[in-house]
């Protein structure tokens, strides 16, 4: 009987990735290029994007006029269609607020006695108001008691 020979163990593991061991070492440097490491991140960071890359987007989504082009545009680039949505309304806000007059002058300096006077000036607004409604009822009251004839009793030289 004749047996066909027997072939070589297979590279390949049973999950389909390279083996792991000396006998993948000598493939894994003849590009320099190292594998890929396997750990997750222990913090994840947050992705930032910035003005300009976002005002090229906006500008290529709104070029966009067949079916699927913004979808497509959408994966290649990486983002979600709600990073679309939100940074049409910055832009927007941006340039409401862009053309919203400006004041102009001086910035107003902050220090710990304007502030005290600020508060004071309101203090003293507010005092004032509060005195003139109690002259009104004062002035009511006076009218009042005209009107019954009631004469107010005079006391130590007030009237």
């Amino acid at each position: 009987m004749n047996n066909p020979p027997i072939a070589p163990p297979s590279r390949l593991s049973v999950v389909g990735g390279p083996p792991k061991g000396p006998q993948s070492s000598d493939n894994a440097g003849a590009a320099g290029v190292p594998p890929p490491n396997p750990e997750v991140v222990a913090h994840a960071t947050r992705r930032r994007f910035t003005a300009p890359y976002k005002l090229t987007i906006i500008k290529e989504a709104d070029a966009c006029t067949e079916p699927g082009q913004i979808g497509a545009l959408l994966r290649r680039e990486g983002i979600y269609s709600s990073h679309l949505t939100t940074w049409r309304r910055q832009l927007q806000e941006a340039m409401q607020h862009g053309l919203s007059p400006k004041k102009r002058g001086r910035k107003e300096i902050r220090t710990p006695e304007a502030m005290e006077l600020l508060e004071l000036r309101r203090e003293v607004t507010l005092l004032k108001a509060d005195l003139h409604k109690a002259n009104l009822i004062i002035d009511v009251q006076k009218k009042v008691s005209e009107l019954l004839g009631l004469v107010p009793q005079k006391r130590n030289g007030h009237s």
